[in-house]
């Protein structure tokens, strides 16, 4: 049957857009569904306040009737401002293992972007680097966390048969909580006197939301330099504040301040809410929001989303202070297992953390990245 790719154009066009992912994956043990409800407000102009500075269009591929695939074109102006380049993203990428499908949706994302101006094109990549960024291209037998991307092992070949290279790559680790590391014991009170600092001590989760704008822009300033960041407005800080300070639990999360009561480091973590998802298929209602509830009160695996220092503490021990007070909740909740958020292979600073705990490297992503040919 003839392959054609459509513009997503309606809410329902969304929808399906939004749906072949759960076709695609239906019974993988490992993906991790999106909740449907932040899909829709991340890819609706009239919902995500990215786009103010970023145009996107989203398209299907068909077969005959049936899709095969779909893609996101994405600019994000301010991203390419801050980076000095012209540079169209592509993100919500999936595809049936058909090199005419992965061909034809590049293409038109690419013919897009050279229609824009633009030189090149990576990815994949998302509005923010709050979405989920990355083509999984090693661990496709571990599981995937609300905040990462997974995807076939397939998908590698026909990216690299369409001339795209490594940009950068981003490392995940697992690990065993089996105690506090020696190291934070004896460190924490330490560095608390010596730099003056305090973690926040919080007893409900209204007493964070304060400190969500702090934290946020916060973030800005330690996510300055990491590969292709662009900084958080004060509507994209509250938004995300609204949708998922719902879901937090106050004990695992780690707010550093220092004497004028600014954040200097963060550390932001959640039961792992994969199955719950696989179990919801993505939704809320009727019954999904059950699962998630099981899921946050009870669980062995800690998904850690969100980790930060200030960079005027660089090498002071600002994340001892909130690993250690994650850590003893962890340990009174039961936590056996803990999975670390993408970080970039570079990042060192973010790296050097994990050498404390007992664990191994054991997922990759990788953002893709190929230049326009120049045609005389």
């Amino acid at each position: 049957m003839e392959l054609e790719v459509k513009l997503v154009k309606t809410h329902r066009d969304l929808n399906r857009f939004i749906d072949f992912q759960f076709q695609l994956y239906q019974g993988n043990p490992y993906w991790c569904p999106p909740l449907r409800m932040d899909e829709i407000k991340t890819l609706r102009k009239d919902k995500n306040p990215a786009f103010v500075h970023c145009e996107a269009e989203y398209w299907i591929a068909y077969r005959g009737n049936k899709p095969v695939g779909r893609i996101a074109g994405l600019i994000n102006h301010k991203a390419n401002k801050r980076w000095g380049e012209n540079l169209v993203r592509f993100g919500w990428i999936d595809f049936i293992d058909d090199p005419e499908v992965s061909g034809l949706l590049i293409t038109t994302v690419e013919e897009w972007g050279k229609g824009k101006g633009m030189v090149g094109i990576h990815g994949p990549l998302g509005f923010s680097d709050m979405d989920n960024e990355g083509m999984l291209i090693e661990g496709f037998d571990q599981l995937a966390i609300m905040t990462s991307i997974y995807n076939h092992p397939y998908y590698q070949v026909h990216m690299e048969r369409m001339g795209f290279v490594k940009a950068a790559d981003w490392v995940q680790y697992e690990f065993d909580i089996p105690h506090i590391p020696e190291k934070f014991e004896k460190a924490h009170s330490l560095i608390e006197k010596r730099y003056n600092l305090h973690v926040l001590k919080t007893k409900k989760k209204k007493e964070l939301l304060p400190y969500a704008r702090k934290m946020f822009q916060m973030l800005n300033l330690a996510y300055d330099e990491l590969y292709g960041f662009t900084a958080l407005t004060d509507e994209q800080m509250d938004g995300y504040t609204k949708q998922y300070f719902g879901f937090i639990r106050f004990e695992f999360i780690s707010f550093v301040v220092n004497e004028n009561d600014d954040i200097v480091g963060f550390g932001i973590s959640l039961p792992n809410l994969t199955y719950a998802l696989q179990k919801s298929n993505g939704r809320l209602f009727p019954f999904g929001w059950y699962h998630l509830l099981r899921a946050m009160k009870k669980n062995e695996i800690i998904d850690m989303y969100l980790l930060g220092v200030h960079p005027d503490y660089h090498g002071k021990g600002v994340a001892a202070l909130f690993f250690y007070q994650m850590h003893k909740a962890y340990l009174d909740f039961g936590i056996k297992k803990a999975i670390s958020s993408p970080q970039l292979e570079g990042n060192s600073k973010a790296l050097s953390i994990w050498k404390n705990f007992p664990g191994r490297k054991n997922v990759l992503r990788r953002v893709w990245k190929k230049d326009f040919q120049v045609v005389r």
